[in-house]
């Protein structure tokens, strides 16, 4: 090895990707450890670091090349050894010169102080912040003004960040690309509106409140259903280059926030709506009237009172089937749907607002590939029927559809690009439906879960790949509701 070339060593290196391998490679000569070490761009470190910052410097030292840096105290307890604080990064960053990715999770001893360090890392490109409890908007200030370079920005479980000084500058002076914000207390969504003309970089956008209970519980206020929050447009600013858009428990009454963006993001291609309070199909409609392009849409809906009518009060999901048509109409793209109902009773009719004619109709007018129905109790054998006619369905998952029989088994196994089946606590299919699908010999996977009248031996050979339990994994339980179990 000694008396290889440099060139054909480093090439060698290249090829080996598993950590323990390029660790075990680096004993072999002092040529393999110099080159390994210059050719190392990324690590993950955390609580193993007994004495942090010297193990850190040492890191840093002996890989002189790192790109990508990630410390994780997750789990961390003091008998692990002493934390990395904001000294210790202070000696990190000088000596990591090519940083460019870093993420800080449960790192409790680095404040604004620490983290003002960071400007240091003039190539730093993407910054996590994962429950970071000492830092405030002040040190995220710093990094804004100190990182010109800086097109990523995660911020987790930062409960004492909440001035929008950083936003705002970032806004006019930055260069974000992607920005999420996920349960950070002391920013609101009608905060992130201060962003101003940094919408019109932004590619990725993520915002979530705190799981509440009203994820589960219908809501105390009655919403306007045919307020249109579109038709005048108040804020003025574009998010043309939007690509990913994710709003996740938050209130969107009486004031609009974040709910402008959905008629504003014509390059838009994939959406997820989690339990957002206030929507209606207004908001829909003028969504898809603007993202032709849209490939994905994720809804997660809960029960909300809606009136136009004083004399009235609807407790309903927040959609109908005027969404349904609005999709189907203007965005001929789609390829992926999800659809989550949380609250709602397991018999139809109940107070889902979608039903089987309006899912149809969007199945049948655009090129679905990949179909994920939760506790939606709309769909029965006839749905299936007309799912089986869909000519790009390759992947269904069906959660909590109580009104599917074998009946529907039958029809869906001649889908035909069906190659990938999950049925999860399905329990009116049997072992007879099971066969239908064995008949039918498409099936690349199958899994199957908590679906009580379906057995072992039932799914034998039904797919190339067979999953089978009779108990439902505990985060498919908090998925779908039910608490610690099935």
């Amino acid at each position: 090895m000694e008396d290889l070339p440099e060139a054909l060593v480093t090439e060698i290196i290249k090829k080996i990707t598993r950590t323990c391998d390029l660790n075990s490679l680096s004993l072999v000569s002092k040529q393999l450890y110099k080159t390994e070490g210059n050719q190392r761009v990324a690590i993950r470190v955390g609580s193993g670091l007994c004495t942090a910052t010297e193990a850190l410097t040492s890191l840093c030292v002996r890989f002189p090349n790192l790109r990508k840096v990630e410390i994780d105290y997750s789990g961390w307890i003091p008998g692990h050894g002493n934390q990395l604080d904001s000294k210790g990064l202070f000696e990190f960053s000088s000596h990591c010169s090519s940083l460019i990715d870093l993420t800080l999770s449960f790192c409790s001893y680095i404040d604004d102080s620490g983290l003002g360090c960071l400007a240091y890392c003039k190539t730093l490109v993407s910054l996590r912040l994962i429950s970071a409890p000492q830092i405030t908007s002040v040190g995220l200030f710093s990094v804004a003004v100190g990182c010109p370079s800086l097109s990523a920005l995660h911020l987790i479980d930062c409960e004492k960040i909440d001035s929008v000084e950083w936003l705002e500058y970032l806004g006019r002076n930055g260069s974000l690309e992607e920005l999420v914000v996920k349960n950070c207390e002391g920013i609101n969504h009608h905060d992130l509106l201060m962003f101003g003309s940094g919408w019109m970089k932004l590619q990725k956008f993520e915002f979530e409140k705190k799981r509440g209970r009203f994820d589960l519980l219908p809501c105390g206020d009655v919403f306007d259903s045919t307020y249109d929050a579109h038709m005048t447009d108040i804020y003025d600013f574009c998010c043309e280059s939007l690509k990913d858009l994710r709003l996740a428990r938050i209130k969107t009454w009486p004031e609009i926030g974040l709910r402008v963006l959905l008629g504003k993001c014509k390059a838009l291609e994939n959406l997820s709506l989690e339990y957002v309070l206030a929507l209606n199909d207004n908001d829909i409609v003028a969504l898809s009237r603007s993202c032709s392009n849209l490939k994905s849409i994720s809804l997660g809906l809960n029960l909300q009172r809606y009136s136009s009518d004083v004399s009235y009060c609807e407790t309903r999901t927040s959609f109908t089937d005027n969404s349904l048509y609005a999709l189907a109409l203007n965005c001929r793209m789609l390829q992926i749907v999800d659809l989550k109902f949380t609250g709602c009773a397991a018999d139809w009719p109940s107070e889902i607002g979608f039903t089987q004619k309006g899912f149809v109709v969007l199945i049948q007018s655009c090129p679905i590939r990949v179909l994920v129905l939760n506790t939606a109790n709309f769909l029965d054998d006839e749905g299936m029927k007309a799912l089986s006619s869909s000519p790009h369905l390759e992947t269904l998952e069906l959660i909590f559809c109580p009104a599917v029989t074998d009946a529907g088994m039958c029809f869906i196994a001649h889908t035909p690009c069906l190659s990938n089946l999950t049925l999860r606590l399905c329990h009116e299919v049997t072992d007879v439906g099971m066969a239908e699908l064995g008949r039918a010999c498409k099936l690349e996977s199958l899994v199957i879960e908590y679906c009580g009248e379906v057995s072992l031996k039932g799914v034998e050979g039904v797919a190339k790949s067979v999953h089978y339990s009779e108990n439902c994994s505990a985060a498919l339980s908090k998925k779908i509701g039910l608490g610690g179990g099935c």
